[in-house]
């Protein structure tokens, strides 16, 4: 059998090595576009910045050693400019010769990836993307070349890993992004820390507008600012690559992406597709989907490798975990958002708690603020995030993980997880947000959003803070009135008749207050998440 893979990198290579490994006599022809088959993609911020200081780090493997311990056939610089899926060729393009020839198939693997999208807009041909190694070289040119400001559009991941990079390497770094926020695929509430601690990193944000024009040293964004940009890059999105799809008369998806089934095969019974070309189906619908993420287009080039050799296989869902570093924090997020959610008209709960990242009694516990929703009728997981300086990866990896199996948002309470004072809390915080799930859903309590605030007192409820007098002084909900919890039993005369919203700083007092109120016959809602998601959703 011969088999011919069309791009490298995660997708494509994870498909030939774990082939050659089921099958030894099959023929094996890497054809990849760029000059790097095998490569990091996602350390190319850090190589920027100088986090990683030799860029041979970046180049996992070569041809040479791919033929060497794989006898692998892989050819770099060769691009396909078509598939006829009747003859079952393939067109190649010698991109140093320019000659072309064609290759055939038995089995045809397209992994092409996605390509950055770029707007038609006056000079932006002066900017940059960062796609590949030859991206990331020739912007390390232009920074060796004495580039002093740069203009980053898009603060998605790779537009906030980028500005944190090139600020790192001393550069005056602004970052554009159309939303009113950074990081979009959180909701605003657990994206203003970040704000916030990027431009305590030194990056300026241009929040709300876009990149109008590119001149000659500078941008002019649609807000009618000029910003001055030796360097820009544009980190606005991609588009998965399907021109070849096409060609061939493929199936091209709803989402625009390559439709493939749970095997990884397309419309054609001889070719498949992996990466960030290909549609995923959603964890939470079943539908159609794009995640261009390195750790999916690995487990599908695996899975597609498997399904070649004739072994079953079916894919799981995508949740689309990421993580991302912003200089001193981390925020992590997988399945979906509050915001999307809503657009969707989709039935949710939430729960936002800001516990420590380990026992409080141990040196340098840091708080996570931590958000997960889940639907109020089966108590399902939709999506779950977090922000903070430590411990964010390891609670959104395990909601993940009980998103895969099925676990309902109480069952988080009962998960039994590793602890030591240096590492989490008896009641590690994944457990905490089970446990006020629990409380939600039986009617053990009741809470109100940081966004429904102002509506609950526009219907007449009275908001009372139980923190204490020092934390009320530092900061309050305008009009709040200030009892603190350890009074409120003898002091609860002094609440006005009509609802009542009680809150502290994240949460925990607010809840002991509501059962108290509750024990006194006074019927009162939480404000969840406390003054402290409060506070950040008022400052996104």
């Amino acid at each position: 059998m011969k088999v011919v893979i069309i791009g490298g990198v995660a997708g494509g290579m994870s498909a030939a090595t774990r082939l050659r490994r089921l099958d030894e006599r099959a023929e094996i022809v890497v054809l990849e576009r760029g000059a790097h088959v095998s490569y990091a993609n996602c350390g190319l911020p850090y190589f920027l910045g100088g986090v990683i200081e030799e860029r041979d780090k970046l180049l996992v493997q070569t041809p040479e050693a791919l033929r060497a311990r794989f006898r692998l056939d892989v050819r770099v610089s060769s691009e396909v400019i078509a598939v006829d899926p009747v003859s079952r060729t393939v067109r190649v393009r010698d991109l140093a010769s320019g000659e072309e020839y064609a290759e055939s198939y038995d089995r045809l693997v397209l992994s092409p990836g996605a390509r950055p999208f770029v707007p038609q807009l006056p000079g932006i041909e002066r900017a940059f993307t960062l796609r590949d190694v030859s991206d990331a070289d020739r912007i390390a040119a232009e920074l060796d070349g004495g580039a002093r400001t740069a203009v980053v559009v898009g603060a998605g991941f790779i537009g906030v890993e980028a500005a944190e990079n090139l600020r790192r390497r001393g550069l005056r770094v602004t970052l554009v992004e159309l939303s009113d926020q950074v990081m979009p695929p959180l909701d605003p509430e657990m994206a203003a820390p970040l704000a916030a601690e990027l431009r305590s990193g030194g990056v300026e944000l241009a929040l709300g507008t876009q990149l109008k024009e590119v001149g000659e040293d500078c941008v002019r964004l649609d807000d009618g600012r000029t910003v001055p940009a030796d360097v820009v890059l544009m980190a606005i999105g991609v588009r998965p690559e399907t021109g070849l799809a096409r060609g061939a008369g493929l199936t091209i998806g709803p989402r625009g992406g390559i439709a493939v089934d749970e095997t990884g095969l397309t419309s054609d019974p001889a070719i498949y597709a992996v990466g960030d070309a290909a549609e995923k189906r959603d964890g939470l619908t079943g539908g159609s989907t794009l995640v261009p993420l390195a750790n999916l287009a690995n487990r599908h080039g695996r899975l597609v490798a498997d399904a070649i050799a004739g072994r079953p296989v079916v894919a799981r869902p995508a949740t689309g975990t990421a993580v991302v570093q912003v200089f001193g924090l981390t925020a992590a997020s997988t399945g979906w958002n509050e915001k999307r959610l809503r657009a969707a008209g989709r039935a949710y709960r939430t729960v936002h708690l800001h516990p420590g990242s380990h026992a409080g009694y141990y040196p340098g516990a840091s708080p996570i603020a931590l958000k997960v929703l889940f639907d109020p009728s089966d108590l399902r997981i939709l999506g779950a995030q977090a922000v903070g300086a430590d411990g964010v990866d390891k609670r959104i990896d395990v909601i993940a993980t009980a998103i895969a199996g099925g676990l309902t948002a109480p069952d988080l309470a009962d998960l039994e997880l590793a602890y030591a004072p240096p590492y989490g809390s008896a009641k590690d915080p994944v457990n905490m947000a089970g446990m006020i799930a629990e409380n939600l859903a039986t009617g053990t309590v009741r809470t109100v959003q940081w966004h429904e605030l102002d509506a609950a007192r526009e219907a007449g409820a009275t908001v009372v803070d139980v923190r204490t007098a020092a934390e009320h002084a530092r900061g309050a909900i305008p009009g709040a009135l200030n009892i603190p919890l350890d009074e409120l039993r003898e002091r609860v005369a002094e609440l006005p008749a009509g609802d009542l919203v009680v809150h502290c700083q994240v949460g925990l007092r607010g809840h002991n207050a509501q059962r108290l109120l509750a024990g006194l016959g006074r019927d009162s809602s939480n404000l969840d998440g406390g003054y402290a998601t409060w506070s950040a959703g008022m400052a996104a």
